[in-house]
């Protein structure tokens, strides 16, 4: 989809990076993830690529060959997600010395809001309408996560226990399911196996 032309005022904060830093076509891209229908990337995950985009841009403009960087590891020190504050330091340090204004690079990371305004504002790109079945495997994904982290508490508190002699077990597994019984049909299914059949034996009566 075509970008807006300029308006007047300031030019929003990613137009203008993308100018900045001449990423041709990183906009397309950035929409492209954004709408596709099966594989379809999040805000979140979309603001993360353009600042390693930008971060990769700045260290060519300062002459730092990135081939030999790890950008992924860098951009999480930068952004003090990773690493011990030692080594976030280190990282500033060694920037700095290589000419890079890292400051204005982390100033310059933009947010998912952003991105957001980006692509629904000045693109007008909208996501496509979602199908039941899309609907049915947020669902799924999300009962997934949550009887995921029910396992890997479990787990935890076990080790605990074991660890302060408060509880004897020997070689284990934790299972976790969730279990929906209709007490129309009286059949019982797995939570994830029911929302995947669209209906319990009531819909094929």
């Amino acid at each position: 989809m075509d970008e807006r032309p300029p308006t007047p005022g300031p030019q929003p904060k990613v137009p203008r990076l993308l100018e900045k830093y001449d990423l041709e076509g990183v906009g397309d891209e950035l929409e492209a993830h954004w709408t596709h229908p099966d594989e379809r990337k999040s805000l979140r995950a979309l603001a993360d690529s353009f600042n390693e985009r930008l971060l990769r841009a700045a260290l060519e403009d300062a002459g730092v060959e990135t081939i030999t960087e790890d950008i992924d590891r860098l951009y999480e020190l930068l952004r003090e997600k990773s690493g011990s504050r030692g080594e976030q330091s280190q990282a500033r340090r060694r920037l700095k010395r290589a000419g890079v204004d890292v400051e204005t690079v982390t100033e310059e990371f933009v947010s998912y809001g952003a991105i957001r305004s980006y692509l629904t504002e000045y693109r007008d790109a909208s996501l496509p309408e979602a199908t039941d079945e899309d609907v049915r495997r947020t669902e799924r994904q999300a009962i997934d996560g949550l009887r995921e982290r029910t396992v890997t508490v479990t787990e935890s508190k076990l080790a605990r226990l074991r660890r302060t002699d408060r509880l004897e077990v020997g070689s284990h597994r934790v299972l976790a399911t969730v279990q929906v019984v209709c007490e129309d049909c009286h059949e019982q299914y797995d939570a994830a196996e029911l929302i995947e059949r669209g209906g319990c034996a009531c819909s094929e009566s």
